[in-house]
């Protein structure tokens, strides 16, 4: 865990009122991370849902919201290029350990928009394959990611491991210094 306070963090309060927090790696996903950033700032992820999770693995949100019977995508304005090392992106070297935030993507590198993973064991075999930007400020941060994704899940539509009670964002705050912004 990294919690240089240089660094901006995002915290990420669920409808449940818990908190996840990351201190963003701009160093490391610069693009990602300014993304991720005016996404926050602009209330793009509030009312989003976590809609898949996978024990073991990891947690995904940012896309969507849901209504309890299906999933309704929520469009991003631009798509992001894939900074990892399997897209030339040398300076990433962020291990896809638990507790660490990155960017979700089609088979397409550079397609990602909103959605992000928080990944809740390690998956090296994540390293270099997509953008990492972020790592957990806390143990805590963990603990509450670890939880949801122990959540009971079910196939909705064309998609599996969807939550059976929907997991939603409340909202993603960014904090610079100390203070919220």
């Amino acid at each position: 865990m990294n919690g240089n306070s240089e660094r901006p963090v995002a915290v990420v309060t669920m409808a449940d009122g818990s908190e996840m927090r990351f201190v963003l790696r701009p160093d490391k996903a610069p693009a990602t991370v300014a993304n991720f950033v005016d996404l926050a700032e602009k209330g793009f992820y509030d009312g989003l849902c976590m809609h898949r999770v996978i024990p073991g693995f990891m947690i995904q949100g940012g896309g969507m919201t849901t209504d309890g019977e299906r999933l309704h995508g929520k469009p991003a304005e631009k798509r992001v290029p894939g900074e990892f090392r399997a897209n030339g992106c040398a300076d990433n070297d962020i291990a896809h350990k638990a507790g660490v935030i990155s960017m979700a993507r089609t088979a397409d590198p550079d397609s990602a928009t909103s959605q992000f993973f928080i990944c809740v064991a390690d998956c090296p075999h994540l390293d270099g394959q997509y953008a990492a930007f972020g790592e957990a400020a806390d143990e805590d941060t963990v603990l509450a990611a670890v939880r949801i994704s122990e959540v009971p899940t079910r196939t909705l539509g064309w998609y599996d491991d969807v939550p059976v009670e929907p997991v939603v964002i409340s909202s993603v705050k960014i904090v610079r210094g100390g203070t919220d912004n």
